[in-house]
């Protein structure tokens, strides 16, 4: 944290760093814009599929959690990239590890919503 950044200034500074991280993450990176839109399709979904607040919340936060891996994971693959265009081992398995991280969080919320859809409807 800088000096004189605290309290206040410091919720306003880290409001702006983070919408910036998003606007990136919108004009660069196309998997965030995908998941993005399907969250937007998904959410209202939530309030039709979820029968129950717990429900729809459950549905919700899988969407969310998608959205936060993909900015973690786009974040590492930018230091990576940052530090050199050669392939080394580490920045593959770093690559890797967070495009598995993403697909991880996927699972999750196919497994959420189809376990809450065959609930609902079978």
């Amino acid at each position: 944290m800088k000096p004189g950044h605290t309290g206040f200034k410091h919720l306003i500074h880290s409001t702006g760093y983070s919408i910036k991280g998003l606007k990136a993450a919108l004009r660069h990176e196309a998997a965030f814009r995908q998941e993005l839109f399907l969250c937007l399709l998904l959410i209202p979904s939530a309030f039709w599929l979820g029968q129950t607040t717990l429900e729809r919340l459950l549905l919700i936060a899988c969407c969310f959690l998608v959205l936060i891996v993909e900015l973690i994971n786009s974040a590492i693959e930018a230091v990576v990239d940052r530090i050199g265009p050669e392939h080394h081992e580490l920045s593959g398995r770093a690559k890797d590890i967070g495009s598995a991280a993403v697909f991880v969080a996927l699972a999750l919320t196919v497994i959420v919503w189809g376990s809450l859809a065959y609930e609902r409807f079978f």
